[in-house]
């Protein structure tokens, strides 16, 4: 361990002694450590742009721009460039790394600096829409623009800024008009930590169920850094939620079960002087979690992660090691729910984000019962596994006192949908967790997952996070066929309007859709819609045949 690196945890250790008392005491600084020694060396490999091209206008494109093809790269770099002033290259893939150029005159020499805008974007509208439209709800920094000076040619400069990107958008903004010159050798080192070939798919897959799974290993791969991100151009770092799926996938895939046992260590070791788990943990330049950032079910996620990390590799020295962390969130559930087996929503609203989806109108009592449930049942799978039992031992008794209660309170057996005591919002979500969390039988939930696409007004998924646990749910129900036109159609859709990665959010008849009021902003890469790989190869009889 380096001395910068054991100054900063001793930073941390300090900061933590003149706070408060530390519910998890010295355990804190040995998994600090433990994290430390599980950060994977990042795999670089050189990469070039293909060819020019220009983002025009096109009405049946997503977004309303596509690329088309201009020339091959070569012919730029032969091409004096002052008086071109604007162009766009295709590096034909999505990036996660650092980009360079390199400058030089091609005659009189060079008597004055350069300057150029570049524009990285993910998708072509990301390098054609103007960002000055944009009203901060996050940084304005996470656009991907940087003004460069080049003040001596030939120069070769590399942008410090990690940047996410498949298009460059060059335009020149400053140049001597007595001499000329042109861009060369373009390139991005691009990085990740995956480094294992994932097993190929039969040849007889479906072609298509086999670009799904192609893209979503191409998400996973660009989202496995030194944790795995969120996304690599925002918020490029770790959440618990994405955490959960991005191990999903791994296990089927990549299997670097390093990267996994890193994460866990690194959320309990800057969890909360309480006990609970922070939702999110920015990793530069120092491990740190973002304060005061309480996301319910996020934090009760943490221990189906830590179970299903165990039966994917049978480390038990690990998940015994932060089995007091997983016992910990626990109380989370014991303490907000009520004397008759119903979570207490308003209470869970004021002391917690409760998030399940980016979807503003999403009524979130019966998916808040549901995970809870879900949790509960996982959690003392868990201590099974572990032979903690006795140590949760109310855990089986209150699980059924939950299932009692929602069943009795929110269950409409004449439509036979779960909806809210507070708000009679019929939700794919609602459904979705009364599956996953075994409040319903098989037939009850195929009941529900039908009657939500013959009833209206219903309250769709708007990510796919959301639409994860929807395939999850319809495979918990035995409608298997369902789950694969649905998993095609949703995942296919963003295939067929040019995904390479897979996209934050995405809805099928609103290609503007964005949590931030800005599209641009949207994560185009984003690792909880990486989750295709995971169903393809748990679940071939389903996807594969």
């Amino acid at each position: 361990m380096t001395k910068s690196i054991l100054f900063s945890l001793t930073l941390v250790f300090i900061t933590i002694a003149c706070f408060a008392q530390d519910y998890y005491g010295n355990n804190r600084k040995q998994w600090l450590q433990k994290a430390e020694q599980y950060k994977p060396k990042l795999i670089i490999t050189e990469k070039k742009p293909l060819k020019v091209v220009d983002i025009v206008p096109d009405t049946q494109s997503f977004q309303k721009y596509k690329a088309v093809d201009v020339s091959p790269i070569d012919s730029l770099y032969s091409m004096p460039f002052r008086l071109k002033k604007e162009i766009t290259i295709d590096f034909g893939e999505h990036l996660t790394g650092y980009f360079s150029f390199s400058v030089r005159s091609t005659g009189l020499a060079a008597d004055g600096p350069l300057r150029f805008k570049l524009t990285f974007g993910e998708v072509p509208s990301e390098v054609a829409v103007s960002f000055d439209s944009y009203k901060e709800g996050l940084s304005r920094a996470w656009l991907q623009d940087e003004v460069v000076s080049v003040m001596y040619v030939p120069q070769t400069v590399t942008l410090p800024r990690r940047l996410a990107f498949r298009y460059i958008k060059i335009e020149l903004l400053g140049s001597s008009p007595y001499y000329d010159f042109n861009i060369h050798d373009m390139k991005c080192m691009a990085q990740t930590s995956a480094k294992n070939i994932p097993e190929e798919l039969p040849q007889a897959v479906d072609p298509m169920i086999r670009k799904i799974d192609r893209v979503g290993l191409n998400t996973l791969k660009e989202c496995m850094q030194t944790v795995y991100e969120d996304g690599p151009k925002r918020d490029q770092r770790l959440w618990i939620g994405d955490l959960y799926l991005e191990a999903l996938g791994n296990n089927y895939s990549y299997k670097q079960y390093d990267l996994t046992k890193r994460c866990l260590y690194l959320l309990a070791g800057l969890s909360d002087l309480n006990g609970y788990l922070l939702a999110t943990v920015i990793e530069n330049p120092v491990p740190r979690a973002q304060d005061k950032q309480f996301l319910y079910e996020y934090a009760l996620l943490y221990n189906v992660t830590l179970k299903d990390y165990l039966e994917a590799t049978g480390d038990m020295e690990t998940v015994k090691d932060l089995w007091p962390v997983a016992k910990k969130q626990l109380d989370i559930v014991r303490t907000n729910v009520k004397a008759n087996g119903l979570m207490d929503f308003e209470k869970v609203k004021k002391d917690w984000w409760v998030f399940f989806d980016w979807k503003e109108d999403l009524y979130k009592e019966v998916p808040l019962q549901g995970v809870s449930i879900f949790a509960l049942k996982e959690s003392y799978k868990l201590a099974q596994l572990l032979g903690k039992e006795k140590e949760v031992a109310d855990l089986p008794a209150l699980t059924n006192k939950m299932i009692k209660a929602a069943r009795k309170n929110l269950y409409n057996r004449k439509t036979g949908l779960f909806v809210g005591t507070g708000d009679k919002q019929i939700s794919y979500a609602s459904q979705i967790w009364m599956i996953l969390s075994g409040v319903t039988s098989k037939a009850e939930g195929k009941k529900a997952l039908s009657a939500l696409t013959t009833t209206q007004d219903v309250c769709y998924p708007g990510t796919p996070y959301m639409y994860h646990y929807y395939i999850q749910s319809l495979i918990d129900c035995g409608m298997n066929l369902e789950a694969k036109e649905a998993l095609v159609n949703y995942w296919g859709g963003m295939i067929a309007k040019g995904a390479d990665t897979f996209w934050e959010a995405y809805d099928p008849t609103n290609d503007f859709i964005s949590p931030y009021d800005f599209y641009p902003i949207n994560s185009y890469c984003h690792a909880w819609s990486c989750t295709p790989v995971y169903f393809i190869r748990k679940y071939p009889e389903i996807f594969q045949k």
